[in-house]
């Protein structure tokens, strides 16, 4: 039981890493921010998601998906759909010319709701979509990629282009996405109106119960030997493969284990954010989520939320401070983390910091410094 319990917290050093991220996620920033901007870190935090799944995906899987913003695109369109739903009833949309169908198909001519939309009058069907339509997509891309033994660059441009063409899609599908402006205008959530700031605390703090759940379980999971075999993987795929492991089966489910960690923050971001759009699953936002990872730290976990928010904070400050400037600020932040602390946040956290923590948790066990693992 302690040796599970050990696993999910990635010893006792990681438990420190977890306890220090949970008093900001749940201590420090509730006390200091106001709503508007609590709300805004828990947009950053929905986008947390996806840089873990790159974390997984790439950093340990030695598979680089330029395409994570489709999976978080298409959690966050199924949980656009529910609530979307819910706020067309009969009533409110009574003026329309088609009662009880979402506005943007209204104004579209369509007139009747399609049959893809109709399962997604139940949340509990929703839930479910959630997990599965991402996994299911990525499976598909996973044994038609690593079956015939794609990867590399080729597997990155790949995504890429999935991106770019899931992207096109619902932008051209506009009676049945709502185009270019997405599934906007949601409100309730089975009656419960999001849009209160009781109910934007109420989802801040769940957003980051199940942030801190899905790094215990991504650590329980690189503590396994899938963890193992993910490493040797990524260094020696040959050798792993002569061993006789079917290396392509452990890389597809690595990269739907990424794609439904990335859905639960896109399902989360819509939640928060109150809407869905096109802008979340394209190139660009799929390319930010892997710089994310890459100032975190793509070996760790944490580092990746650390680095999510770092970015997206200097997004915000720099956008509001200069907005001319503040791309390029972006740019020359993300080129000197990476010719300076090629290893993100974390390797700093390696060279300066972990010592320290090691010898915080020593004190905690109340064992000799040397006789820690």
């Amino acid at each position: 039981m302690q040796a599970i319990f050990n696993k999910f917290l990635g010893g006792k050093s990681g438990a420190i890493e977890l306890l220090i991220l949970s008093a900001l996620i749940f201590l420090l920033l509730p006390a200091t921010l106001d709503i508007f901007r609590l709300n805004l870190v828990g947009k950053y935090l929905t986008y947390a998601f996806a840089a873990v799944s790159l974390v997984m995906v790439w950093g340990y899987g030695g598979v680089l998906s330029l395409g994570q913003g489709v999976f978080f695109g298409l959690g966050g369109y199924c949980m656009a759909m529910f609530l979307k739903l819910e706020a067309s009833d009969p009533v409110s949309t009574a003026r329309q010319t088609t009662p009880g169908i979402p506005d943007f198909m209204d104004w579209n001519q369509v007139t009747h709701l399609p049959l893809f939309w109709v399962p997604f009058h139940s949340l509990t069907f929703t839930i479910i979509a959630v997990f599965v339509v991402p996994t299911v997509f990525a499976y598909i891309i996973g044994v038609t990629m690593f079956k015939r033994r794609v990867g590399g660059v080729y597997f990155s441009i790949i995504t890429q282009a999935i991106a770019a063409i899931l992207t096109i899609l619902v932008v051209g599908q506009q009676g049945w996405t709502g185009g270019i402006n997405g599934i906007t205008d949601l409100k309730t959530l089975h009656g419960w109106n999001i849009n209160t700031n009781s109910a934007k605390y109420i989802l801040y703090y769940v957003n980051g119960v199940l942030l801190i759940a899905t790094i215990m379980l991504c650590r329980y999971v690189l503590a396994s030997k899938l963890g193992r075999l993910l490493l040797a993987m990524r260094d020696r795929e040959d050798r792993v493969r002569f061993s006789g492991y079917d290396v392509a089966s452990f890389k597809i489910f690595t990269f739907c284990l990424g794609a439904v960690i990335s859905a639960i923050g896109g399902a989360m971001f819509t939640l928060q954010v109150g809407f869905m759009s096109p802008s979340f699953i394209g190139i660009v936002p799929s390319i930010e989520m892997v710089i994310f990872a890459a100032i975190g730290g793509r070996m760790s976990l944490v580092g990746a939320v650390y680095g999510t928010l770092l970015v997206n904070y200097g997004k915000t400050a720099f956008s509001e401070s200069f907005p001319s400037l503040w791309l390029l600020l972006m740019g020359a932040m993300f080129i000197g983390v990476v010719m300076f602390f090629p290893n993100g946040l974390a390797g700093l956290y390696d060279t300066y910091l972990k010592g320290y923590v090691s010898k915080l948790g020593a004190m905690f066990s109340r064992k000799p410094v040397g006789q820690q693992a």
